[in-house]
């Protein structure tokens, strides 16, 4: 690889990392990372029409593609985790949302459930973190996103039956 498609290719895992700049944010910069998950699910309708086998590929492709990328960045910023990586947040997002019709309480109610479960990090995503480089990164999302997953599949029908907007 020549030294011009290197430099490209590192600033383009450190963008993509930092949410193109989201994740620079002073304030909560993991929540405001995590809302590019609401445009990336709207990219994906087409894949949440598809049976579901075709929306869990999606979720583990993002995943997969979220560790090398968060495990660049991390080398880059020198510091475990840092607090401006936030791909991990936004590519591991749609995971609460298998199985559920992509719609706005779906979206809202998934966003609230992974941020709160992503900032406590149950057992073991408290554990997944100590994993090296971009894999502790990821998983620990991964796993939270996983509880988010299953706590939107029973709240979402309560959701749905209360939403205003019907």
């Amino acid at each position: 690889m020549t030294k011009y498609a290197s430099r490209f290719t590192k600033h383009a895992a450190l963008a993509a990392a930092t949410g193109f700049g989201l994740g620079l944010s002073p304030v909560a910069s993991g929540t405001t990372g995590a809302l590019l998950g609401i445009p990336l699910m709207l990219c994906l309708a087409p894949v949440w029409k598809s049976p579901l086998a075709w929306q869990i590929i999606a979720c583990l492709i993002l995943a997969a593609v979220a560790i090398p990328v968060c495990g660049a960045a991390e080398k880059h910023f020198q510091r475990k985790d840092d607090r401006r990586i936030v791909a991990d947040e936004y590519l591991t997002f749609p995971i609460g949302l298998i199985g559920l019709p992509l719609c706005l309480p779906a979206l809202l109610l998934a966003f609230v459930t992974n941020r709160v479960l992503d900032i406590l990090k149950p057992f073991p995503a408290c554990t997944a973190q100590r994993l090296p480089g971009g894999w502790g990164i990821v998983t620990d999302d991964f796993i939270s996103a996983a509880y988010s997953l299953a706590l939107n599949h029973i709240l979402f029908p309560i959701v749905i039956k209360y939403w205003p907007f019907a």
